[in-house]
């Protein structure tokens, strides 16, 4: 005797498994952007410009800091302040250390920290600066963030 056939049970899909895992993943990007968007809004962020040599090279010459404000530019070390209206005036802080890296243009160049609101302003300094044939390296760096020039900035670093 034949045994009756019972119908064979058709494999069923389950998706449980595949939206525990999406979920799992959905919530770890969300921390991951609440974490960014975190520090990206820590107003009190410091940024310390740095001259680097590449690879295998020397650096000759002494980087002289300078940041190029909307009212006017700001020498480092010390935050000697140069007002928009004395820029080019002889006895300016500004001229003066045009003058004595002119007089070094060897050893010395010029590193400008630009902030957003002095990118006008900053046509006008490199014009000063290029007059006098002075190498110039710039940065854009963002209104809120505080300028930090490492301290002994200007020595000569030891060559091998």
């Amino acid at each position: 005797m034949r045994r009756p056939s019972t119908p064979l049970a058709r494999p069923q899909l389950e998706l449980f498994p595949f939206l525990s895992v999406l979920a799992c993943t959905i919530g770890s990007l969300i921390l991951l952007i609440v974490v960014i968007a975190a520090q990206m809004l820590d107003s009190d962020r410091e940024v310390a410009i740095v001259a680097r040599l590449e690879a295998g090279r020397t650096q000759q010459k002494v980087p002289r800091y300078i940041e190029i404000r909307g009212d006017g530019v700001v020498i480092h070390p010390g935050e000697v302040f140069v007002s928009v209206l004395n820029l080019d005036d002889a006895k300016s802080p500004l001229v003066q250390l045009l003058d004595e890296i002119e007089q070094r243009r060897d050893s010395e160049y010029l590193i400008a920290a630009v902030r957003p609101s002095g990118v006008s302003l900053f046509d006008a300094v490199r014009t000063l600066i290029e007059r006098r044939e002075i190498d110039l390296g710039f940065e854009p760096i963002d209104e809120t963030w505080q300028l930090r020039v490492e301290a002994g900035a200007e020595a000569l670093p030891n060559s091998p």
